[in-house]
């Protein structure tokens, strides 16, 4: 596998898992079949310059670095100005309507983001769905989306 690739399957998993050790790492890509040792990612990891933030349990875990959260953060508060029609909550499901062509990178940005009240996102040509994990984080999730609206 190219370098290129292993990275990119490394910034999923970085997304799908709290992952705390480059070890982690190792075995998570083994079991995807990516063959690949801790040396090799020990490299990844420096050059994607992965950082280690702390969770809200006080532990640490790998992260992208922030300057691309802080760039995802002004992509979707851009996107959003420009193609946010509507919003609303049903359970802990959070219904975004935009502009066509819009819903992707919306949700796109949202997963991005990695906010702790959303659990998952789908989107499509003008809808965002944002799967939460409760009524209460539903209704923070579009309180976030709502202010980057203005």
């Amino acid at each position: 596998m190219r370098k290129k690739e292993r990275q990119k399957a490394i910034k999923d998993l970085l997304l799908q898992y709290s992952i705390d050790r480059q070890e982690d790492i190792v075995e998570l890509l083994n079991e995807q079949g990516i063959d690949v040792t801790q040396a090799t990612i020990s490299r990844d990891v420096k050059e994607m310059q992965l950082i280690k933030l702390p969770t809200s349990t006080g532990e640490y875990q790998y992260s992208l670095p922030t300057e691309k959260k802080l760039n995802s953060e002004k992509k979707l508060r851009n996107t959003l100005k420009s193609a946010y029609l509507s919003s609303r909550i049903q359970n802990e499901f959070l219904l975004i309507k935009v502009s066509p062509g819009n819903g992707p990178v919306i949700a796109s940005l949202i997963d991005q983001m990695r906010y702790e009240s959303v659990f998952g996102t789908l989107g499509d040509d003008d809808t965002v769905l944002v799967i939460s994990k409760s009524v209460s984080e539903a209704k923070a999730t579009q309180e976030i989306i709502l202010e980057m609206t203005n």
